[in-house]
C-alpha cells in the first residue's frame, strides 16, 4: 500500500481509522499479529464510504465482531480490518412481532430484548457468546435451536458499497454455516418472534444458562468450541470424539485443552496463534487416526502465518 494513501483514509471518514492495528485484545485466545487498516464505522454512510474507497484500492476488507469464535494468525491480516460502532447495536420492534437488530449488538442482548417483548424463540441466544452478524454468518445456535429458526432477512453492504437486502429464503443455511458471500458487511436484521408469557420465557433462558454453566468453562483464553459436531458420521460430538482419542493431555506451547470441556481450547497465558492452530491440527490428525472422522473446524482463523 502506498503511503499517500494511507494519509488519504485517515481523514476520509467520521470513523476512526487506525494503521498497523494491533488485533490480539479482538479475539477472546488474546493471540494475533497486526491489521494493515482498522477501521470502526460510526454509522451506515461512513461504511458505504469505506467500502467504496477500499473497492477503489483493491483492499481486501474482513469484519469482525466480538472475536468470541476467532482465531487470529501471528502474521496479521493485510487489508482491512472493519468493526462495527455503537450505532450497528440497536434494536427495534414492530407490531407484527418482528425485531430489527443491529449486527453489532450481542446475541444475548438480542434475547434479553425479546424477553422484555415477550417475545419467544430467541432464548437459545442468552448462552451464545458472540455478536448478531458473525451468528447469522454461521448460523449459530445452541440446545435445538439455530438462527435461522428465526431470521426473516438480512441486509448488508456489497463489494460495490450498496445496501441490499437479502431475504431469509436466498440463503442456505447448514448445520454452523451458510452460504453467505463472505464479501457482504452485514449492517441489520429483521427476525420473526412469537407472542409468549414473559415468565415462561424467563424461565426457559434460566434453564438454557444453568445448563451452559454446568457444562462449559468460563473466565478463561478460549472461543468456545473449536470443532463442529460431526453430522452422518457418528453420533458422538465433537468433545466426545476427543476425549475417546486420548487427546486431552495434548499441548503446544501455552495451547492447551480445557479440563472442564474437551472441544474448548485455550491459551493459558503467552502461547501465538501458531501454538493454537498446531494443537487443533493434532488433534484434528489423532480424531481421524483413532475413530475415522474427520472433524470440521467451527471457530474461524484469519490472516497470514507470520
Amino acid at each position: 500500500m502506498k503511503s499517500h494513501f494511507l494519509n488519504e483514509i485517515n481523514t476520509s471518514f467520521k470513523g476512526r481509522v487506525t494503521l498497523n492495528k494491533e488485533l490480539a485484545n479482538l479475539s477472546w485466545f488474546n493471540v494475533g499479529g497486526k491489521a494493515s487498516i482498522f477501521f470502526k464505522a460510526e454509522d451506515l454512510v461512513d461504511l458505504l464510504n469505506f467500502r467504496k474507497e477500499m473497492k477503489k484500492f483493491n483492499v481486501e476488507i474482513k469484519t469482525i465482531g466480538l472475536g468470541s469464535n476467532l482465531l487470529i494468525r501471528d502474521g496479521g491480516f493485510k487489508g482491512a480490518i472493519v468493526k462495527l460502532g455503537k450505532n450497528f447495536s440497536n434494536f427495534s420492534l414492530t407490531k407484527d412481532n418482528m425485531i430489527i437488530a443491529g449486527t453489532a449488538a450481542l446475541d444475548k442482548k438480542l434475547s434479553q430484548f425479546a424477553l422484555e417483548n415477550s417475545l419467544a424463540g430467541f432464548e437459545f441466544l442468552s448462552c451464545i457468546p458472540g455478536s448478531i452478524g458473525g451468528g447469522i454468518y454461521m448460523n449459530s445456535g445452541c440446545y435445538d435451536s439455530d438462527i435461522s429458526q428465526i431470521l426473516l432477512s438480512v441486509q448488508a453492504v456489497d463489494l460495490n458499497g450498496r445496501l441490499v437486502t437479502i431475504p431469509r429464503s436466498e440463503i442456505k443455511f447448514h448445520y454452523r454455516g451458510s452460504n453467505l458471500d463472505s464479501n457482504l458487511i452485514l449492517v441489520s436484521a429483521t427476525f420473526q418472534g412469537a407472542k409468549k408469557k414473559k415468565d415462561e420465557i424467563e424461565k426457559k433462558i434460566q434453564n438454557f444458562v444453568l445448563k451452559k454453566k454446568n457444562s462449559q468453562p468460563s473466565r478463561i483464553k478460549t472461543c468456545g468450541s473449536t470443532f463442529k459436531n460431526p453430522i452422518d458420521q457418528t453420533k458422538k460430538k465433537a468433545w466426545e470424539l476427543i476425549q475417546q482419542s486420548k487427546c486431552q493431555n495434548m499441548f503446544c506451547g501455552d495451547a492447551c485443552i480445557s479440563e472442564e470441556h474437551s472441544n474448548f481450547f485455550v491459551n493459558k497465558g503467552n502461547c501465538k496463534s501458531k501454538d493454537l492452530e498446531k494443537l487443533i491440527l493434532d488433534v484434528k490428525n489423532q480424531v481421524l487416526k483413532e475413530t475415522g472422522v474427520k472433524l470440521e473446524l467451527e471457530l474461524q482463523i484469519i490472516g497470514e502465518q507470520e
